[in-house]
C-alpha cells in the first residue's frame, strides 16, 4: 500500500511540475498581428489546457501542443513550422511577437481573452461577394503581376473562401463584409495573410498583406467561367531532356539519387517542396497517406526540400520535425538551404524550364522518364478542386503502374 501511495504521490508531483502556476487562461482568445501602421490581422484561438490550444481559420483547426512557460512569459511553438509566438502574460491579455528566426521577421502580436469575434463589424453588409472572381495582383508591375481565382461564400456579414493562384492556394480565409468592405485573414504558423477590399456587385479593389514585410494591390471582376491555366502545362523539361537527375543528402548525410536500387523499375513521385510551406504541408499529408496505403505496389516517393534555414543543421531539424508531425516514411533530401529562391532552386534541377512553385510534383515512370509535371497544389481549402486533384493523381499513378 505504501508503495502504491508513493507512486500516486510521484505522479501527482510530476503533473504539477508540468502545469505552471502562471498559465494561459482556458477559453476563447482573439489575437492580433500588426501588419502595417493602420492594419491588424486578427485570428481566433482557444486554450484547451495549459499545454494545448486550437487555432481557427474558417473550417480549419490547427492543434498546438508545444507551449513553454517561464515566469510571466509564454512561448507558443507552431506545429510543423519554425514560427513561434513569444509573449508576456497578464490575467486577460498577451503582448509580444510572432517570430520567424531564419527570415529575421518579427510581427507585433497581442491577444485578449474572452473575445470571440474575428473582425469587428460596425455596418450591415451592403453587398455580397459569393461566387468566382477573376483576380489580378500587382497589375502592370513588371515581373510582379500574376492572376488568381477568388472563391468566396458569404452568409450575412460572414465571408469565407480561398484564393487560388497558379502556384497554389491561400488556404482557409475567414472574415466579414463590413458595409462594402471585405476583410479576410488566415494564420497558420507559417503565413499571416490579410486581405482588405472595397466590393461592388461586379468588382473589387484591395490590398493583400503578408505579415508586416510585404503588401501588394489586387483587383477583380466577377467571372463565373474564369479558370486558371492548366497546372500540368506550366513547368516542363527543356528540349533534349527526358529524365530528372539529382543527388542530395538525407538527414543521415547519405546521398540519394533516382538511380538507387529502391527506385529501380518503379513509378516515382518526386516532390519539390519546403518544410516551411503550408501548401507543401497539405500536399505532404495527402502523399504520405497515399504512400502508406500503397507500399505493396511498385511506387516510391521522394521529396526534395529547398529550405531557407540558415544552416544545414537547422534545415535538417525542420525536415525531421515535418516528418514526425505528419508521419512521413518516404525519404526527404536536402536540395538547398539558406534560401528558398526559385531561381537558385532551378540551378539544382537545370533540366526544368523553371521552378515556378513550391510544391511541384514530377511523375517518373518505371523506365525513369518524366511523364508529367504538376505545378502547385490545390489543398483542402479549395473544396471540389482538391477532390478533383486527388482523383486525377490516383488515375495517372494507376496508369503508370499498369504500363
Amino acid at each position: 500500500m505504501q508503495k502504491f501511495l508513493g507512486i500516486i504521490l510521484f505522479l501527482f508531483c510530476f503533473s504539477c511540475k508540468n502545469v505552471p502556476k502562471n498559465a494561459l487562461k482556458i477559453g476563447a482568445w482573439r489575437a492580433e498581428l500588426q501588419v502595417s501602421e493602420h492594419e491588424i490581422l486578427p485570428f481566433n484561438f482557444e486554450v484547451t489546457s495549459p499545454n494545448s490550444l486550437k487555432i481557427f481559420n474558417a473550417s480549419e483547426v490547427i492543434f498546438v501542443d508545444d507551449i513553454l512557460y517561464s515566469n510571466d512569459s509564454v512561448r507558443i511553438n507552431m506545429p510543423a513550422f519554425e514560427g513561434y509566438i513569444s509573449a508576456k502574460m497578464s490575467k486577460n491579455t498577451l503582448q509580444g511577437d510572432f517570430i520567424k528566426e531564419s527570415l529575421d521577421r518579427v510581427v507585433p502580436f497581442s491577444a485578449t481573452f474572452g473575445v470571440t469575434e474575428r473582425f469587428d463589424v460596425t455596418n450591415k453588409a451592403t453587398t455580397n461577394a459569393s461566387g468566382r472572381w477573376e483576380m489580378v495582383f500587382s497589375k502592370d508591375v513588371e515581373g510582379d503581376e500574376y492572376i488568381a481565382l477568388g472563391l468566396f461564400e458569404q452568409k450575412g456579414s460572414k465571408v469565407t473562401g480561398t484564393i487560388r493562384t497558379t502556384t497554389g492556394d491561400y488556404r482557409y480565409l475567414d472574415g466579414v463584409m463590413d458595409g462594402n468592405t471585405m476583410k479576410l485573414s488566415a494564420f497558420d504558423g507559417a503565413h499571416a495573410f490579410l486581405f482588405t477590399a472595397k466590393v461592388s456587385d461586379s468588382s473589387l479593389t484591395g490590398t493583400f498583406y503578408s505579415g508586416n514585410h510585404f503588401n501588394e494591390p489586387f483587383e477583380a471582376i466577377r467571372n463565373e467561367n474564369f479558370e486558371l491555366p492548366d497546372a500540368n502545362d506550366l513547368t516542363f523539361l527543356k528540349e533534349g531532356y527526358d529524365v530528372i537527375a539529382f543527388s542530395f543528402p538525407n538527414t543521415s548525410e547519405d546521398l540519394i539519387s533516382l538511380t538507387d536500387e529502391r527506385f529501380k523499375d518503379k513509378v516515382v513521385i518526386v516532390q519539390v517542396m519546403g518544410s516551411w510551406c503550408p501548401n507543401c504541408l497539405d500536399e505532404s499529408k495527402f502523399y504520405s497517406e497515399f504512400y502508406n496505403n500503397n507500399k505493396d505496389k511498385d511506387i516510391e516517393f521522394i521529396a526534395l526540400a529547398f529550405e531557407y534555414a540558415k544552416t544545414k543543421e537547422k534545415a535538417f531539424k525542420s525536415i525531421e520535425r515535418l516528418k514526425d508531425e505528419i508521419g512521413i516514411t518516404y525519404p526527404i533530401v536536402l536540395a538547398q538551404y539558406g534560401t528558398s529562391d526559385k531561381a537558385k532552386a532551378q540551378e539544382k534541377l537545370p533540366m526544368l524550364n523553371h521552378i515556378l512553385s513550391y510544391p511541384t510534383t514530377i511523375y517518373v515512370d518505371k523506365k525513369g522518364k518524366a511523364r508529367k509535371i504538376h505545378t502547385g497544389f490545390n489543398g483542402p481549402a479549395t473544396g471540389d478542386k482538391y477532390i478533383e486533384f486527388k482523383k486525377e493523381f490516383e488515375a495517372f499513378v494507376h496508369q503508370l503502374l499498369n504500363e
